[in-house]
Parts: structure tokens; C-alpha cells; sequence
């Protein structure tokens, strides 16, 4: 597996896209999505270049971390997270980039209070109002971005999305412009508050370069870094977080 080639030709497509868009390359952050991957493919990729990883799975992270794969590298959990799995997650995560509901929230504030620590995370948006999805509506948002700004053991630093599936290229375009507004109108609202807000999760492998171009600061890349991932057997359903 060329994982070396492919994080060159990853960052060469994002250096690009961000200079069509009149931004700098520096401003955008890879996270190697590396679900369903071996501790010794993370490894390889953190050795060739990758500086943050982004896990889907709880027990997957869990095991990953037990054998110390992620070292040398940021590690944001980028999954859907569900509030009988915080404990195992809170504390053990650089950013947790899916708090999508005011329960998981308050899970998230519980446990890192009982940790003595702050926890960084992102608020996921369902900006394509998919039943199927996790995330609050872009008009419950600013209540949940009130709530976080409450809590004494959450850091808010951001929004995240996963927009829905595009059957046309560029079909996600409109959905990445109404995150940056949604992004742009809450770090205007929080004043001087929002000075930490300063992380866009948004854009996967078929689309990182448009979510670029609207403004992402983050592009979570799964298959474009380590091809195609072999099928899951676990008899749920799959995650779509990359």
C-alpha cells in the first residue's frame, strides 16, 4: 500500500484547491481518517507525514491506543459517539469532533468535570436535515453553542458535517457554504468568546477539495490516503463519518 505517495498526492490536491480559493495551504488540516485500519498502517502513516489521526470507532480507538499507534500524532474522534461510550473517550482525544445533541453534550461536560478536565470539541450539524444522521439543525444551533458556552469542562472550537451523499461533482458545494455561514455567523455572535473557535470540519475523500474552497480547516480522508477499506462484519450499520 503506497500510504507515503498517497498523503503527497493528498496534500498536493489540498495545496491546490486551498490556493484556488485564495487561501493558504498552512490553514487546512489533514486528518487521516483510519477506520477499520491496523495499528501498523497507522503507524506507517504518522511515520510518512500524517500529524493528526481520526478515529470512528470507540473499541477500535480503545485498542489502537492500547498498542500506542497513534504516537507522534493528534488523535480527534470523528465517529458518532453514542453517551454509554464517553467515559472511554473524554480525556483520551486531542478534539472530539461529533457532539451532535444538548444529551451528549452534558455527557461530555460530566465526564470531563469528573476528570478535572476541558475537553475540545466541535458541534456536529445535520446540514442536510437527513433522518438518517446525528447532528442538531442549523436553527437549534446557536441554543447548543449557548449551552457549551455555560460549561466549565468543554472548549468549544468549532462546527463539523457530513453533508448528504452527492450523485453530481460539486453537488455538496451548497451545503459547505451554508456551514461556513453557520461558522462565520457563531464566531461573530461569541465577540471575543469565539476567539477559540477556529476549527471547520467538513469534506471527505470525494470531496475535500470543494469543502477547501467554502472554507473547511479540517477535511477528514479516509480511502484517498489507504484505498478502499475492506468490509465491515459487524452487523450495524456503517459509519459515514469519512
Amino acid at each position: 500500500m503506497p500510504i507515503k505517495e498517497n498523503i503527497a498526492a493528498v496534500r498536493a490536491r489540498i495545496d491546490a484547491a486551498a490556493r484556488r480559493a485564495g487561501r493558504e495551504p498552512a490553514e487546512i488540516t489533514l486528518v487521516a481518517a483510519t477506520k477499520v485500519q491496523t495499528s501498523q498502517t497507522i503507524r506507517q502513516a504518522i511515520a510518512a507525514g500524517i500529524t493528526v489521526c481520526g478515529e470512528n470507532r470507540v473499541q477500535e480507538m480503545c485498542a489502537h491506543l492500547e498498542d500506542n499507534a497513534y504516537a507522534g500524532a493528534s488523535l480527534h474522534f470523528i465517529g458518532h459517539l453514542q453517551t454509554n461510550k464517553v467515559r472511554q473517550v473524554v480525556g483520551r482525544v486531542d478534539l472530539l469532533e461529533s457532539v451532535g445533541s444538548l444529551k451528549l453534550l452534558e455527557a461530555v461536560e460530566r465526564q470531563a468535570a469528573k476528570l478535572e478536565l476541558v475537553q475540545d470539541l466541535l458541534l456536529e450539524v445535520n446540514i442536510g436535515g437527513e433522518l438518517s444522521k446525528s447532528g442538531v439543525s442549523a436553527q437549534q444551533l446557536p441554543a447548543l453553542v449557548e449551552q457549551c458556552m455555560r460549561f466549565e469542562h468543554v472548549r468549544l472550537r468549532g462546527l463539523m458535517a457530513i453533508p448528504p451523499v452527492s450523485a453530481t461533482p460539486r453537488g455538496n458545494r451548497e451545503f459547505f457554504a451554508k456551514m461556513y455561514q453557520l461558522y462565520v455567523d457563531i464566531r461573530t455572535a461569541l465577540g471575543d468568546n469565539g476567539r477559540g473557535v477556529d476549527c471547520l470540519s467538513m469534506g471527505m475523500s470525494g470531496d475535500f477539495e470543494d469543502a477547501i474552497q467554502e472554507g473547511a480547516t479540517l477535511v477528514r480522508v479516509g480511502t484517498a490516503l489507504f484505498g478502499p477499506r475492506p468490509p465491515l462484519h459487524t452487523g450495524g450499520t456503517v459509519d459515514k463519518h469519512q
